[in-house]
């Protein structure tokens, strides 16, 4: 390994290594542009000079491999002098248009003009000017101040996997911009927003409504799908102005999905701000003691038997747990998590998991997946899925809906029948992924939420036991949610009872009273006879159903633990409160308990996280992954020939959330007229 003297101080470092990581592991600070960690190297800006000994000049030390023996010094005044000239030059061309730039305040080019620039310019030349390129309805375009770093041009390529983006002419001349001025068709495409150093690629709905030092910091989680990625929820008074990724190498890295990043007008939107309750056929405004008379009067002297409670994909622990122990006081076995129908029991847990964790995708070396487009389902571990495939020596096959995944991929087939052949050995992949040392399948939901789901589980558990995707050091046996909340639901139990009833039989209208928790994803069009309590944060079809409304708060309104698909535990964090009368779920239920005569047996979140706990211990190891023991689970049967269909067919609209966002129906729009897609999900 070679090792290096930089600033006196002698650092030993990986092959491979650039100048510029010994430098930072030796504790020199470099500056940079061009350069990202997570990209290609480019060597555009010149900004990370230093002084090599025994070199005829200053080297760019991020396209400079670390030798064995070379002597660096980064504070000397060639450096400084090179620093400033290079930074001369991109001044040249740059508009002084910093009081007006949304970049203000948290633009790297401000920053290092000022601790490397020489102060002044020597250069009274006209600046020129660039046109505006077209990027969609979520990045806005100031390219007058572009200096040509590429990292977004790098990103598009090597991490989302589109090509849509690039430079076009030379020298003074050269312009970023998408080929054929349309949007970025890439549902990653925010976090240019976030590698652009200077002001030239910004968020286009957070433009001029807030400055940064305005804004207060609260650290959470996204919960718009089952990835769990850590976001920062920046906020003004009561409103929640942008969401940014947050750093974590284990989830999301340090990148965010579009509709994660873009969704936030969505909460001040349709809020259930009130209590309702129905009558004479219209839901009228109510306070909380009416619409708890209400529904206490309801309940009294109905059979547990007729009593059924569905949670909804965004509902946090806390309140599933309530909820659970609610319908156990009123002697009711009919509740669900599994508002689509999957095909997943509590008998083993990791029957449900992404077991291979979602870093533990660039440990495999063959992948198989089923019934899902983890494209939209789960953007950025289809970015994990690109990183490994990037690597080489990574087959990927797929069965199911043939689309764009940003990698290549063997198709295999359609449905279930292709899943039985490589099943029983018949069909080439299966030799791949017998040979594989760490071979990988993922299960989607459009494969178990079928009314042959189990028996599909069944299959795949027969792939990975055959072929052996399960190791006493691996598991490459995967489920891939689309719900934040599924496995936080299967992991406390919210699955029907003895002789209960599923989400789909509670939906047919045979039960007297219907508890619907933030569940918004099913078919409402059965429930005429069933008396429905909808609690929840916005008013969507759940709501639209109820004779009784209790108005929740957001996942940005309260402290909440929420559990990803690979079964991480992660705490969100209150941002702002709810509007209005809304409270917090659990809160809610707590409540309500009372007034039935039911009490639960908690009054703070505190004691209600310390039952979670006597449930499920793994609810206490926060950002941990607890591995779960391999064993049996699913039940064979009869299976349909019909295809795989994916669960999502327009990925801007999935919740209730994104649905009220003016953002995501103008992003559907745009993207959907080049795909011809349709809307929401398939119930």
């Amino acid at each position: 390994m070679p090792t290096l003297t930089v600033d006196g101080v002698e650092v030993t470092v990986d092959p491979g290594t650039t100048v510029l990581q010994a430098c930072e592991e030796a504790g020199a600070e470099i500056p940079r542009f061009c350069y990202h960690e997570r990209l290609s190297i480019a060597g555009n800006c010149r900004m990370c000079l230093v002084e090599m000994e025994k070199a005829p000049k200053l080297v760019a030390s991020c396209a400079m491999p670390a030798g064995d023996g070379m002597v660096i010094h980064t504070n000397t005044q060639k450096v400084k002098e090179g620093r400033e000239g290079a930074m001369e030059f991109l001044l040249i061309n740059h508009p002084l248009d910093c009081p007006i730039c949304d970049q203000g305040g948290e633009c790297d080019l401000q920053d290092q003009s000022m601790a490397y620039g020489s102060g002044s310019s020597r250069y009274d030349e006209l600046k020129r000017a660039v046109s505006e390129k077209n990027m969609g309805p979520l990045i806005k375009t100031t390219m007058t101040r572009c200096i040509h770093c590429t990292r977004c041009v790098r990103f598009a390529t090597e991490v989302a996997g589109v090509e849509d983006l690039g430079a076009i002419n030379r020298g003074e001349n050269m312009e970023i911009t998408t080929y054929l001025e349309q949007a970025l068709d890439s549902e990653l495409s925010g976090n240019i927003i976030d590698l652009c150093p200077v002001g030239a690629l910004t968020s286009k709905p957070y433009a001029f409504t807030a400055r940064p030092w305005e804004l207060s910091k609260t650290q959470s989680v996204d919960v718009l799908d089952a990835v769990g990625a850590n976001i920062r929820v920046d906020s003004r008074g009561k409103e929640v102005m942008r969401f940014l990724p947050r750093l974590n190498e284990d989830v999301n890295e340090e990148w965010l999905s579009d509709r994660s990043r873009f969704s936030y007008d969505g909460l001040k939107a349709q809020r259930l701000d009130t209590p309702y309750v129905r009558k004479d056929g219209k839901l009228q405004p109510a306070s909380w003691g009416e619409a708890f008379d209400v529904i206490a009067a309801k309940l009294d002297g109905v059979d547990g038997a007729n009593i059924g409670a569905i949670a909804g994909d965004l509902v946090c622990s806390e309140s599933m747990k309530a909820l659970k122990d609610l319908m156990d006081l009123l002697e009711s076995p009919n509740i669900d998590c599994r508002q689509d129908g999957a095909a997943l029991t509590t008998e083993n847990r990791a029957g449900y998991l992404f077991n291979s964790t979602i870093a533990g995708i660039e440990e495999a070396d063959a992948l198989l997946i089923v019934g899902s487009n983890p494209r939209h389902e789960a953007a950025l571990i289809n970015a994990r899925i690109r990183k490994r495939w990037k690597m080489g020596n990574f087959p990927i096959a797929l069965i199911g809906e043939q689309v764009d995944l940003t990698y290549a991929y063997d198709y295999l087939g359609a449905g279930p029948a292709t899943l039985k052949e490589v099943a029983e050995g018949k069909h080439s992949f299966a030799e791949t992924l017998k040979k594989a040392e760490r071979p990988m399948i993922i299960v989607g939901q459009g494969a178990l939420s079928r009314n042959d789901g189990a028996a599909v589980l069944a299959l795949t558990k027969k792939i990975a036991d055959e072929f052996g995707l399960v190791s006493d050091d691996w598991n490459g046996f995967n489920v891939l949610h689309t719900a934040a909340a599924r496995v936080g639901g299967l992991d406390l139990g919210l699955v029907p009872g003895e002789n209960g009833k599923s989400a789909k039989e509670m939906l047919d209208g045979s039960l007297d009273v219907l508890f619907l928790l933030g569940a918004d994803e099913i078919d409402v069009s059965n429930l005429e006879s069933s008396f429905v309590i909808y609690q929840g944060s916005h008013g969507d079809a759940g709501a639209s159903a109820a004779d009784v409304i209790l108005p929740g708060a957001a996942y940005t309104e309260k402290d909440a633990t929420w559990v990803n698909t690979e079964g991480r535990v992660q705490l969100g964090r209150r941002a702002i409160f709810p509007p209005g009368d809304a409270r917090e779920d659990w809160t809610i239920l707590r409540a309500l308990s009372e007034k039935l005569g039911k009490t639960l047996p908690y009054n703070t979140i505190k004691e209600l996280r310390e039952k979670m706990v006597e449930v499920a211990p793994h609810f206490a190891d926060i950002d941990q992954v607890t591995a779960a023991d391999w064993g049996s689970f699913a039940t064979e049967g009869a299976i349909d020939d019909a295809p795989f269909i994916n669960p999502i067919t327009d990925y801007y609209l999935t919740n209730p959330i994104s649905r009220s966002s003016r953002i995501m129906a103008e992003c559907s729009t745009t993207f959907s007229k080049v795909k011809g897609e349709g809307t929401g999900t398939n119930g």
